[in-house]
Order: C-alpha cells, then sequence, then structure tokens
C-alpha cells in the first residue's frame, strides 16, 4: 500500500473519527429506545429548522429536521441531557408533537449550519402589537373610507389622546381601505398621515398636533426596536400586529426630516400575495404559455419592471400553481416578505456573506427541483442562475428593465456571455400594473367615430393566438367615485403583460447580434402582444381605462386612421 500524505492522513483520520460517533449514536439510540438519524442520509427541512430559534438549539445540543404539520423530528446528542428534555416539553406545550432522534455530535453541527439559511425567527424579529379582536372588529367595521377616519381623527382630543389610540386607527384605518403603505410627515405647523393605495399616495389628516404626532413616532420607534433619543440618523425596523387570524409584519422606515422625523411603514400582509395564476390577469394565451414553461423540468423565467410592479407577487402565483410534495422549492429572498407554506424559503445576510451570489451556490447543492432567485443583480447571481437552468433545475427571477426584450441587453452590460443566455432563457415577462375601475360606480361611456375606427384596426391586427370573439362587443368606461373605493373610482390593480418566449430564433439572434432592434424582430415574428396592447384589451373589456395604460406604458400607439394611411 502506498504511503499515505498529510492531507490523506488527516482525511483518513477524520472519517475513523466520524465513524466512531455515528456508531456511538447508534448505540446510545438503542439504549435509550430511540431511533437513530444519520444526517448524511437525512434531509432537513428549513421549515422545521425555523422552529427552535439557534440560540435555544445549540443550548439543548438539538435541532428540527422534518416536519409535517405539528410533527416535528427532533435530533438530539444526548436525550437525557436536561435542557433537551426541556425543549421537547416546550415544543410540546407549543401544540407541536416532537418526535425525538439521536444523531452525532458531527450530525448536529451539520443541521446548526442550516441556520444561516433560515430567517430570523419571529419572536427574535421585533415587537408585536396586540390588539384586542373587539376593537380592532369595531374600527375596521366604522373606518372603512378616507372620510371616516378623518372623523375618527378629528374626534380626538390633542391633549388627552394617547399614541396607542392614534397607532390602532391607523392600522385599523389602513387595513380596511388594503393601503400597501402608511407614510407619517411633519410640517412647520402640524403633521399629516398618508396611504398607499393600489400605488397612488392619499392625504388622510392633514392636520395633526405636532404634540400628537411626537408621541406616535416614539412609540412606532419603541415597537420598531429603534433608538428613541436619536433623531439625526436614519433608522430602520419593523414590529408585527398579531390579528385573530394573521399576523401582519410592518416595516419601519424613519428619517429626519426639515420639521420633525418622518416615517413609512410598509405593510406586509400575507393575504395580499394569496394569488392565483387566473386572479394575476393573464389573457388565455399568455397563460397558456406559463402553463408551458412551468411544467418544464429547467429553463429561466425572468420576470421584468419596475419596482413596484408586482414582480414578486406574479413568482410567488407561480410558485404557488406548481408547489407539489414531489418537488423541492428552494427561494432566496431579500428580504423574505411572505410565507409560502410548503417552500423552502432563505434571506440573504450580508453581515454573514450570504449574498445573492454566495446563497444561490449553496442552493445549488440542496438538491432543489425548482430555484426563485429574488433579483439578478450582478454577474456573479446571473451566471450562476444560467448554469442552474442549464443543469437540470428551474429558475425564476427577477430584473429590472423596461420591457421584455431589454432583458437580454441588460444581461450583457452585466458581463454574461451570449453563449450561456440564449440556451438557458426559457421566458422573459415584463410586467406593469393597472388600477382596475371601482365595480359599483364606474360609468359607460361612448367613443367617437375614429376611436371606434382606431380600436376595429387594433383588433384587426392581433395575432391569431388572442381570442378576438372576447372583445367584438366591447365596453368603455370611466371612474366616477362612490362611498365603496373612498372617492377614488378604483378599486385593486391588475397586470398588463408581454411575453418573449426562448427557443431556436432567440438563440441565434443573441450570438449573431444582442441589440434592441434584433431582440424586437423576434418578438415580432413571434407575434408578441405588448404591454400597452393587453391594456388596451383591458380597457375593452371594462376592467380599466385609457388613462391608466398611458400612466403605465406611456401614449398610446394606435394604427393609422384608414383615411390617414392612404
Amino acid at each position: 500500500m502506498a504511503d499515505l500524505g498529510p492531507n490523506d492522513l488527516k482525511e483518513k483520520l477524520a472519517k475513523l473519527h466520524r465513524e466512531g460517533e455515528e456508531r456511538a449514536a447508534v448505540r446510545l439510540a438503542a439504549q435509550a429506545g430511540l431511533s437513530y438519524a444519520d444526517l448524511s442520509k437525512m434531509p432537513v427541512s428549513l421549515d422545521a429548522v425555523r422552529v427552535i430559534p439557534e440560540e435555544k438549539a445549540r443550548a439543548a445540543k438539538a435541532a428540527g429536521v422534518e416536519l409535517q404539520g405539528k410533527k416535528i423530528a427532533v435530533i438530539a446528542e444526548n436525550p437525557d441531557f436536561g435542557a433537551t428534555k426541556e425543549l421537547v416539553k416546550e415544543l410540546a406545550a407549543e401544540g407541536y408533537d416532537p418526535k425525538l432522534f439521536v444523531a452525532s455530535a458531527s450530525g448536529l453541527e451539520a443541521a446548526w449550519k442550516y441556520y444561516k439559511f433560515v430567517k430570523r425567527a419571529a419572536e427574535d424579529i421585533t415587537g408585536k402589537v396586540k390588539v384586542s379582536e373587539a376593537r380592532m372588529t369595531e374600527l375596521r367595521g366604522r373606518l372603512t373610507s378616507f372620510d371616516s377616519i378623518k372623523k375618527e381623527f378629528a374626534s380626538l382630543d390633542p391633549a388627552t389622546a394617547s399614541p396607542t389610540t392614534v397607532i390602532e386607527i391607523i392600522l385599523a384605518g389602513a387595513f380596511a381601505v388594503r393601503a400597501s403603505d402608511i407614510h407619517a410627515e411633519a410640517g412647520e405647523r402640524t403633521a399629516k398621515f398618508r396611504f398607499r393605495v393600489d400605488g397612488v399616495l392619499h392625504d388622510i389628516v392633514t392636520d395633526v398636533p405636532l404634540v400628537l404626532y411626537r408621541s406616535f413616532v416614539s412609540r412606532i420607534k419603541l415597537l420598531s426596536k429603534m433608538k428613541l433619543n436619536v433623531r439625526d440618523e436614519a433608522q430602520d425596523g419593523r414590529f408585527t400586529v398579531g390579528l385573530t387570524d394573521v399576523e401582519i409584519e410592518m416595516r419601519v422606515s424613519v428619517i429626519p426630516a426639515e420639521f420633525g422625523e418622518t416615517v413609512v411603514m410598509r405593510i406586509l400582509d400575507p393575504r395580499a400575495t394569496l394569488v392565483s395564476l387566473g386572479d394575476l390577469g393573464l389573457r388565455e394565451d399568455n397563460l397558456a404559455i406559463v402553463k408551458k414553461q412551468l411544467g418544464r423540468p429547467n429553463g429561466l423565467i425572468l420576470n421584468t419592471g419596475p419596482t413596484g410592479s408586482g414582480k414578486t407577487t406574479t413568482l410567488y402565483a407561480f410558485l404557488r400553481t406548481i408547489n407539489d410534495p414531489g418537488l423541492k422549492i428552494i427561494t432566496l429572498e431579500d428580504p423574505i416578505e411572505y410565507r409560502i407554506e410548503g417552500i423552502e424559503q432563505t434571506q440573504v445576510d450580508n453581515e454573514a456573506n450570504y449574498t445573492f451570489a454566495n446563497g444561490l451556490r449553496a442552493i445549488v447543492r440542496q438538491d432543489p427541483d425548482v430555484i426563485l432567485v429574488g433579483e439578478v443583480r450582478d454577474l456573479d447571481t446571473a451566471d450562476i442562475a444560467l448554469q442552474a437552468s442549464l443543469t437540470g433545475h428551474l429558475v425564476l427571477s427577477t430584473l429590472h428593465t423596461n420591457d421584455a426584450v431589454g432583458a437580454v441587453p441588460r444581461l450583457i452590460d452585466l458581463g454574461v456571455k451570449t453563449t450561456s443566455i440564449g440556451p438557458a432563457l426559457s421566458l422573459v415577462i415584463a410586467q406593469r400594473l393597472v388600477r382596475v375601475l371601482c365595480p359599483d360606480c364606474k360609468k359607460k361611456i361612448e367613443p367617437d367615430e375614429a376611436t371606434k375606427e382606431r380600436i376595429e384596426k387594433f383588433l384587426a391586427a392581433l395575432p391569431a393566438r388572442v381570442d378576438k370573439t372576447k372583445y367584438a362587443s366591447y365596453a368603455l368606461y370611466t371612474a366616477v367615485g362612490c362611498t365603496k373605493c373612498s372617492g377614488i373610482g378604483y378599486k385593486g390593480r391588475r397586470g398588463i403583460f408581454e411575453f418573449l418566449e426562448g427557443g431556436p430564433d432567440l438563440e441565434t439572434t443573441i450570438l449573431k447580434e444582442a441589440s434592441e432592434v434584433a431582440l424586437r424582430k423576434v418578438a415580432a415574428r413571434q407575434k408578441m402582444v405588448t404591454m400597452q396592447e393587453d391594456g388596451i384589451l383591458k380597457v375593452l373589456t371594462g376592467l380599466t381605462t385609457w388613462e391608466e395604460v398611458e400612466g403605465a406604458t406611456g401614449e398610446i400607439v394606435w394604427p393609422e386612421p384608414a383615411e390617414q394611411a392612404k
């Protein structure tokens, strides 16, 4: 036998030590009447790891490794260890059904490594606002419009009103009118609260006394674990609002301004992303494309658009569609905004060097079938995502570009080789959001003859895959405003989309000339229906208005009327 080198000897000794540890764990399990868990062969569920905070797991020399409903498999180095027994009791008291397994010290260390992939446990994140069910039900029942919220504030006495009361009114009102953000801004003499609803900011209360406003800000900072005595620096935090049926997380940003601190609270309601494919606003022909691409075992699906255009909601709907016990789906997000049951979600942590690129490298080694990467920001992330899609993984991600054809030049700008883009790219989606007309107050309008002619030419030019019969008897509407939509005229938003499919034509074009001009020719050969055209179709179904489509996509470009085309 050849002499072993220093490295070979070291590996041999490490292997013998590990085998000895595993044999000892097997004996201890038999003595305790428990099962033995070999972590080199046993998969670890991040949902199970997440149940036990890391500090508690290390103190108890234990870890959660598998979770099915409330049944949790827990591994421990020594089942007779006092802290381990205490942990099992706590899990049972919390409603879990723990089953204990014996593992080696090395196996336990391997399980603990998964904590770097896990979002911090809920009790470690922030404070939690407990709102009584009766109080919240009462407020949400009354504060159903902007006017009702204004009247509630007008009834407060600034000298005696507590910041807790102000917070309750603001939160209940924001939840009731489906606000996505709450803005609190100090002025020279008074402060104001504004809500962002369906992408547009609305004044809610504009004459909040500064004394009451400052106490409100202090209370928010306290809840968000910020420093109360720091008023000249930006601070970030968050807290959770515990309702009866759901917990809503509030992401809070405070910055110093001219007349006092400005607060913006992002409302992360998990119910907001419970959107199915059918709820996205996809036409039947586009829906067929999505289903075909989601049914593939590999490929890269990119969703493009600016911040706030609904990209994440769309990709979450895709994941829910394909979520199945037979598939392992892992996400890498910054941050995790909403939890999806049955999917392993991990969060970027730059302090721990768990970046998009490093996290994606680690995820690929976890043998996933589907990977969601929150955003492609740099060359490393782009390269790894592309390679993963070429080696048997379905990869979903987002990219900041104005339209679908802009995705390829953007990847090239990041430094990605054109030889990698074409074979990997299976679908590029571009999307925007348009507001939906309030069904209770929208008003039908009659188009003039010139508009009718434009619409007829537009419909005639649509590709055959679009079902034109749906738009033959079109109807146009305008926004009015009523109590049910707080006088806005719109209620909710829907996506408008364009799809650029991968394939030999796109791949060949990218290799020859990856310019936007050349790529638009590919889109034309695919008979792409642009976002603006998709928006026009939604206007013709009475869903939205011309103004909304132009606000999202620019001035509408119509086919020339017949008399001008001659």
